[in-house]
């Protein structure tokens, strides 16, 4: 009989690498996120209704041209909003409630590389938004111009935009008040922030002001490069950077995980 060297089946215990722990966490917040309904209703099916009904209907005036030229870039802007700040504030609010987040803080996952998960998970989830939002587009006859780094360059700042303003509402408000106040803002901006109706529609001095929200700001880059095919929105870039650095930095020092 061979005897086994002592030593052979001692346990290693220890954490996974981080970049393991990462992506794990990333996995199963995006698989969360797929499976509830509210969350698909918010990030995937209203998006595509209203791209699909006012870009067949004539019911809002989108200008010259083709509807869906002015609707798409509208829309995708509304994906981010729908997913880095609506529907992350209200899951992180409700995680937080029932003590999740309290109990994966004490995890050997550092906080920072959960939020650095749930940024990982919404960025997966918005590239499946905007993947069928153009596929559907395209089916509408939309024909897109401008350059493609300027949309991503819209795209990742808008997501850090409103993925900081989600997190700071959801660490900071109850879970109650922050599923209230996400999807009211929610319509507000889906109003008044240039998706279906341009901004143009406004008096002057409400223009102004409505031209500072970054959904506003993500919404009016967009149309600028893909509808008009615009250089670099500069404007619209630096309003989103400055929402972004403020949200992350507000979320990071006032966030309670419990």
């Amino acid at each position: 009989m061979t005897t086994v060297g002592t030593g052979t089946y001692t346990p290693k215990p220890g954490a996974a690498p981080l970049p393991r722990m990462i992506a794990t966490q990333a996995a199963l917040e995006t698989r969360m996120l797929l499976r509830n309904g509210e969350q698909l209703l918010l990030t995937v099916v209203i998006p595509t209704l209203l791209l699909v009904l006012f870009s067949s209907v004539d019911i809002v005036d989108t200008g010259a041209g083709e509807a869906v030229d002015f609707l798409t870039p509208g829309v995708l802007a509304l994906a981010v909003m729908s997913t880095a700040f609506t529907g992350q504030a209200i899951a992180t609010g409700f995680e937080r409630r029932y003590g999740v987040l309290k109990r994966l803080a004490s995890s050997p996952l550092p906080r920072w590389a959960l939020m650095t998960a749930k940024t990982a998970s919404v960025l997966v989830t918005e590239v499946l938004q905007i993947v069928l939002l153009t596929v559907i587009a395209f089916a509408l006859g939309w024909s897109p111009q401008g350059n493609p780094l300027a949309v991503l360059l819209l795209l990742v700042l808008g997501t850090a935009a409103f993925s900081g303003l989600g997190l700071l509402m959801a660490g900071t408000l109850k879970a109650e008040a922050t599923l209230a106040a996400a999807n009211l803002v929610f319509l507000l901006l889906l109003v008044g922030g240039g998706v279906i109706v341009s901004l143009d529609k406004f008096p002057a001095g409400v223009q102004d002001v409505l031209g500072l929200l970054p959904i506003s700001a993500l919404s009016d880059g967009l149309r600028d490069v893909l509808q008009h095919g615009a250089g670099m929105p500069w404007g619209d870039l630096g309003i989103l950077a400055v929402w972004a650095v403020v949200g992350l930095a507000a979320a990071g020092k006032f966030f309670r995980w419990e």
